[in-house]
């Protein structure tokens, strides 16, 4: 799935908070985190949650991203990943599966060329 692009805070702005973690679990984040530092993913993933939560989330994604599409039926108002429309709850609808392995909402007619 992705993330909101979120700009950067200065960390001289940022709250000082301490955490603890596992240290199998700190290895593994410092292990996919990268060049960008655990602590880093840590706040976005934080921050993916907060506004997974909130309702605010909103993914980001293209045509290209999308490997596959299967028929479904919304079960609740959704929106469609690609434009942004709303498909009603109990509308055909598609479930995009990204090269992620993400299931995400699509309109019938988001694909189309």
């Amino acid at each position: 799935m992705r993330t909101l692009l979120r700009t950067r805070t200065s960390t001289t702005e940022m709250e000082v908070t301490s955490i603890r973690l596992e240290r199998e679990l700190k290895e593994k984040l410092k292990e996919l985190s990268g060049s960008t530092g655990y602590q880093a993913l840590i706040r976005d993933i934080l921050w993916n949650y907060v506004q997974h939560k909130s309702g605010d989330y909103r993914p980001q994604f293209t045509k290209a991203d999308i490997r596959a599409s299967i028929h479904a039926i919304a079960q609740k108002d959704e929106h469609c990943v690609l434009t942004g429309k709303v498909i009603p709850e109990n509308t055909p609808m598609l479930l995009g599966l990204t090269a992620n392995g993400d299931l995400v909402p699509l309109s019938p007619d988001s694909l189309a060329a």
